[in-house]
């Protein structure tokens, strides 16, 4: 049995897939889980009570934490160290594998232009904070024998949701706006096309070695800038690349008015600099080679379009 805690998403749908390759038996656990493979078990679970992931996690040879909180700093706080303290714990219990699929927010912000599994961790911000915590207690149980888990970690997503190139410039564009970016366009940007972050998360979930260490998810190796990811986005639409650019200072304003913006304020560090995340390890032990930017914005773009 294989389990996905917080099934359901752009990554838990295609993990979902993904686990195919290796197995038949698997568990979709979210509030509200719909099959993805006929032969999936799902399980209605609220992961914020212990108890539940207990029940979740029983029975499990492997176990994926997919699950994605809203995007804001007090109720990370508040729900990811005790959804963690409760999966090890349930893991420890009844002998399963953890796979945690983390992202990069907990890095030191002067050390984003070429991010590698060796990156010093020194957040910046309450977000990178909570996931530097939680990252620790998994590192920590695996460094102190107790428990057998990776952690698979992300820069930002091509998706079709919860995805600023999806949301900010493709959405725009088609909407005959200006694609918008934020801070400096002429900072590169690194990206992960969510197929390829799935399918190498299961990878690694089935590749006994890789546990007990970090490994970066196949990113897309071309580097390119904010305007070059709005150019490429509007010539694959037969479009202008047309582009706003938010400044830094302005977010506090706009912030006051729309939530969102100001929960990212704190993270628009990782577009004011070089963002590349560097993803050679996996690379070079699984062979894999990920999309293209090229690739990777023309898939986007089928996939929205047949929805």
């Amino acid at each position: 049995m294989q389990t996905i805690l917080g099934a359901g998403g752009n990554i838990g749908n295609e993990l979902a897939k993904s686990l195919t390759k290796f197995t038949t038996d698997i568990r979709l656990v979210s509030r509200n889980p719909k099959k993805v493979n006929n032969t999936d078990q799902i399980m209605a679970a609220d992961l914020t009570d212990p108890n539940q992931v207990d029940k979740a996690v029983e029975g499990s040879e492997v176990v994926y934490v997919t699950i994605a909180f809203d995007y804001k700093a007090k109720i990370w706080k508040e729900t990811w160290p005790p959804l963690m303290k409760a999966v090890i714990q349930s893991c420890k219990k009844h002998k399963a594998k953890l796979v945690f699929f983390d992202n990069m927010y907990m890095y030191d912000c002067n050390h984003l232009s070429t991010m590698t599994e060796e990156t010093p961790v020194r957040p910046t911000s309450e977000k990178g904070e909570v996931r530097r915590q939680v990252a620790a207690m998994v590192m920590d149980e695996v460094n102190n024998g107790n428990l057998t888990a990776l952690i698979a970690r992300a820069p930002d997503f091509i998706s079709p949701t919860n995805s600023i190139l999806t949301q900010s410039v493709y959405g725009n564009l088609k909407k005959g706006k200006k694609a918008d970016w934020f801070a400096d366009a002429d900072k590169i940007h690194n990206f992960i096309y969510w197929v390829d972050a799935a399918k190498a998360t299961a990878l690694l979930g089935n590749t006994p070695d890789a546990y007990g260490q970090v490994w970066h998810l196949p990113s897309i190796k071309d580097k390119l800038t904010g305007k070059q990811w709005v150019e490429l986005v509007a010539k694959a639409l037969n479009d202008e690349p047309k582009i706003a650019v938010l400044p830094v200072w302005m977010m506090s304003i706009v912030g006051l008015f729309i939530p969102i913006i100001r929960e990212f304020r704190e993270m628009a560090y990782q577009y004011d600099r070089d963002y590349y995340f560097d993803s050679s390890k996996f690379e070079k032990r699984f062979g894999y080679q990920a999309f293209t930017a090229e690739e990777a914005i023309r898939e986007l773009i089928r996939y929205m379009e047949k929805k």
